[in-house]
């Protein structure tokens, strides 16, 4: 049992770090403070090579892992880029560009990952809506096939990149009857279908760098063609493929952030000087230190776990769930053992450790609550 990374990988998430550091982490501030994207730093993601980065490479991507791309992930926090750029990315790559690299016919993949993959479109993915957020199942949108369209009805709520978007991944009821698990269908809708639009963005706690919206459909006219899948299979392919994918890599940006607060921590502990010697010297806070330090290596094993068996072909819903829930919860913890650390620094809008406390807190609600993640995780253990 090998538990180390690649040399290529190291470098790979060492390039991540450095590139993130530069071109991406030193203009974050004002975003965050204005509630605004950063499209010059979104471009530069695209030429760096991570907006298509797991797509194979005819349709414009690298043809990277899952542990390839939860290691970027890890490294691009890590060099600084907040978790509201790192969820945009997810938004547009994993949740709005594998259901199509997995599911879609080749005329969608090289009409939609080719433009995605190279910036020049931005795609998010419709599932939540205002009455079906942790119950996902319960959808109300509804889409009904009239001729050679499907005619869609219902909005999509907290939908990541929802003002920006290109394309949208929507899943819709086709029929009632017969449940989440073939009365569910995925299409691909883009922004200029009738019908379609997003609504204003929402003013968000934390992730002010990337834009959050409802998503309206009145008689929203999507052509046939433009079913992702089969018809009523949008649950249980789509939603699962994407899901087991989001909660296997996109926990990447959580474990870079405690990396870069603990460097932040570390540096600030043996500058800061109180009784006469460094906030270092004193026992409570190496404690401080050494919990985000164990909090870090013990989410790194469980998301490296997590995208090894999604990239062998393993079941891994569980282990994407443990993932999920255990690092969403050990971010948010070390990045208030940060603010501690800091003290009333920390509280400070220029520190970026106050920044990555406002961030952290989504991990818990986004993608799956920590409740309904303990619950799929205590039902498959009751199930053996």
């Amino acid at each position: 049992m090998d538990f180390m990374l690649s040399q290529e990988q190291q470098d790979f998430k060492r390039e991540c770090k450095e590139f993130a550091s530069k071109e991406i982490a030193p203009f974050l501030e004002e975003h965050d403070r204005n509630s605004t994207f950063f499209w010059e730093g979104w471009k530069k993601m695209a030429e760096f090579g991570l907006l298509g980065l797991p797509f194979p490479e005819e349709y414009g991507g690298s043809g990277a892992s899952a542990l390839d791309t939860a290691v970027a992930k890890e490294g691009f926090a890590a060099g600084g880029a907040d978790w509201g750029i790192c969820l945009s990315w997810g938004a547009n790559t994993i949740i709005g560009g594998v259901p199509i690299w997995k599911l879609g016919t080749e005329e969608q993949k090289q009409k939609y990952l080719v433009p995605l993959a190279a910036g020049e479109t931005v795609s998010c993915f419709g599932l939540t809506e205002p009455d079906a957020g942790s119950d996902a199942a319960s959808l109300s949108t509804s889409a009904k096939k009239v001729g050679d369209k499907y005619i869609l009805n219902g909005s999509k709520m907290f939908i990541t990149n929802g003002p920006i978007a290109d394309i949208a991944i929507v899943l819709a009821v086709t029929d009632k009857e017969k449940g989440p698990k073939g009365g569910i269908s995925a299409f691909i809708v883009e922004k200029e279908f009738p019908g379609f639009r997003a609504g204003k963005e929402l003013d968000k706690m934390g992730n002010r760098t990337s834009p959050t919206s409802e998503l309206f459909f009145e008689d929203c006219e999507v052509p046939a063609e433009n079913l992702l899948g089969e018809e009523g299979l949008g649950f249980v392919l789509v939603a699962k493929e994407t899901l087991e994918w989001e909660r296997a890599v996109m926990m990447g940006p959580a474990i870079g952030l405690m990396e870069a607060n603990l460097e932040r921590c570390l540096a600030y502990a043996k500058e800061r000087e109180q009784f006469g010697q460094p906030i270092a010297n004193f026992q409570a806070i190496q404690h401080k230190l050494a919990d985000i330090k164990v909090a870090m290596d013990t989410s790194r094993l469980l998301m490296y776990r997590a995208a090894w068996m999604k990239d062998e072909g393993m079941p891994a819903a569980m282990e994407a769930s443990v993932c999920k829930l255990f690092i969403s919860e050990a971010a948010m913890e070390a990045a208030s053992t940060a603010v501690q650390i800091f003290g009333g620094y920390g509280y400070i809008r220029e520190y970026p450790v106050e920044r990555s406390f406002r961030d952290s807190k989504l991990g818990e609600i986004g993608g799956g609550t920590s409740e309904i993640q303990r619950m799929i995780i205590s039902k498959m253990l009751l199930r053996g």
